[in-house]
C-alpha cells in the first residue's frame, strides 16, 4: 500500500521523536521509502504470535507465509528464479482496494526470528492497474525499493541473497528477460543479527502500516533452480518444511516441492 510523501514524512518524524536517534544515513533511507512496507516472520493464523517451524513432514499454516523453509545451520546464500505473475483481485474483491502479494528468497526469520536477509518482488493490483516493486530488506528494518530495474508480467527474475557475516551481506535481483540487475550491499549497522538457521522461498502477504495488506490472487509462482549454500555445499529445497497461508479459517495457498523447484499456488 502506498502513502503520500508528506504523510510518510510526518509519520517518520514523529517516530524519530519517540525512538532512539537514527543516523543521517538511516534517516535518508527511511525517508526515501514510499511506504512502511515490511516483511515479518510467519504468524500463527489469527494471532500475532510467531509460528516456529520444525523439521516436520506435515504442512504448516501461517497467516502471511507460503512456500518452503529449510531448517538447519550455516546457510550463507539462497537463490531462485521465478516468472512474474499477473495478480488479480480475489473472488468478491473490491476494485477500490489494492491487493498485493510478494515473492522472495531469504535467510532466517523463523527458528531464528531476530533477522531476515531477503529480497523479492511485490505484485499489486487496484481496479485494472497492476504494479511491481523490486525491494531488499534486513528485517526488522523496513523494506526499501530498488531503482534501476523494470519488471513486467512474464519476466523471468533471479533472486539471491548472500550473507558474508551475521550483520553484512548482499541482496541481488536480476531481470533475466531484459538483462537489468541491481544489488544492495549491507555493510553492518543492521537492526538484527542473522543466525543462518533458515533458507526460504516464500510468497508472502506482507505488512504495511502494521497490518497485512489485502492478499492478491497471484495465480502460481514457481521458484525454479532453488538453491541454498550450506557451509561448503549447495542444497536444494528437498526436506524443507512446507507452509501455506490461512486467513479467517480459509486456506488460500497450496505449496509443493518437486526436485529443485518450490511451487506456490493461489487456491
Amino acid at each position: 500500500m502506498k502513502f503520500s510523501t508528506a504523510i510518510l514524512s510526518s509519520s517518520l518524524l514523529a517516530t524519530a521523536v519517540l525512538a532512539a536517534p537514527l543516523t543521517d544515513k538511516r534517516q535518508a533511507r527511511n525517508m526515501a521509502r514510499s511506504s512502511n512496507r515490511q516483511s515479518h516472520p510467519p504468524y500463527i493464523p489469527g494471532t500475532n504470535e510467531i509460528l516456529h517451524l520444525s523439521k516436520t513432514s506435515h504442512e504448516q499454516y501461517s497467516s502471511n507465509w507460503a512456500g518452503a523453509v529449510l531448517i538447519g545451520t550455516g546457510y550463507k546464500a539462497v537463490s531462485a528464479e521465478f516468472t512474474v505473475p499477473t495478480p488479480k483481485r480475489p473472488s468478491g474483491g473490491s476494485k477500490h482496494k489494492q491487493y498485493c502479494a510478494s515473492a522472495w528468497v531469504g535467510i532466517d526469520g523463523d527458528t531464528c526470528s531476530s533477522a531476515i536477509l531477503q529480497t523479492g518482488v511485490d505484485f499489486c493490483i487496484q481496479d485494472s492497474t497492476v504494479s511491481y516493486d523490486a525491494w531488499y530488506e534486513w528485517y526488522p528494518d523496513y523494506a526499501y525499493d530498488f531503482s534501476g530495474i523494470s519488471i513486467s508480467a512474464g519476466d523471468v527474475i533471479k533472486l539471491s541473497v548472500d550473507a558474508s557475516s551475521d550483520t553484512t551481506g548482499t541482496a541481488t535481483i536480476e531481470n533475466v528477460s531484459n538483462g537489468e540487475s541491481v544489488t544492495h550491499t549491507f555493510t553492518g549497522g543492521v537492526d538484527g543479527d542473522l543466525c543462518e538457521y533458515n533458507a526460504e522461498w516464500i510468497v508472502e502477504d506482507f505488512e504495511s502500516g502494521s497490518s497485512l495488506v489485502p492478499f492478491a490472487d497471484f495465480g502460481t509462482v514457481t521458484f525454479s533452480n532453488a538453491e541454498a549454500t550450506d557451509g561448503s555445499s549447495t542444497v536444494g529445497p528437498s526436506g524443507a518444511t512446507l507452509i501455506d497461508i490461512e486467513q479467517n479459517n480459509e486456506v488460500l495457498t497450496s505449496s509443493s516441492i518437486s526436485g529443485s523447484s518450490v511451487t506456490v499456488e493461489y487456491v
